[in-house]
C-alpha cells in the first residue's frame, strides 16, 4: 500500500510563493510518475502538472505554466510543488498523486492520492 503525505500549505498574499511537499512511502518512489491537481468546492478536480518517474520530464496545465514548477527527491521519496506568483485563482486544496502507468493530466490514471492541503491566496 502507498501513503502520501502533503504539507507546505497555508494562506499566502496575492503574488507570493508557497512550497508544497508530498511524502510517499510504502513501495518504490521511483514506480510512480506522480502529479498535482487541485479543487475547490462545487468544481471538479484540475489538473496542475505531473512530472516522470526519473524527474526528467514535466508538463503542466497553462494555467501554471511558468508560476508553478513540479521537482522530485527520489533519494527523499519527496516530489515537490513550487508555486511563485500566486493569484486568488489558486486558492485550492491540492492533492498529489501517483500513477504506475503514464504521466497523465487525467485523475483516473492515478493508483494513490493524498490526502490534501489547503491553499489559500488573499488578494
Amino acid at each position: 500500500q502507498v501513503q502520501l503525505v502533503e504539507s507546505g500549505g497555508g494562506l499566502v498574499q496575492a503574488g507570493g510563493s508557497l512550497r508544497l511537499s508530498c511524502a510517499v512511502s510504502g513501495r518504490t518512489f521511483t514506480s510512480y510518475h506522480m502529479g498535482w491537481f487541485r479543487q475547490t468546492p462545487g468544481k471538479e478536480r484540475e489538473f496542475v502538472g505531473t512530472i516522470s518517474r526519473g524527474g526528467g520530464s514535466t508538463y503542466y496545465a497553462d494555467s501554471v505554466k511558468d508560476r508553478f514548477t513540479i521537482s522530485r527527491d527520489n533519494g527523499k521519496d519527496t516530489v515537490y510543488l513550487q508555486m511563485s506568483s500566486l493569484k486568488p485563482e489558486d486558492t485550492a486544496v491540492y492533492y498529489c498523486a501517483a500513477s504506475r502507468r503514464a504521466m497523465s493530466s487525467r485523475g483516473l490514471e492515478y493508483d494513490y492520492w493524498g490526502q490534501g492541503t489547503q491553499v489559500t491566496v488573499s488578494s
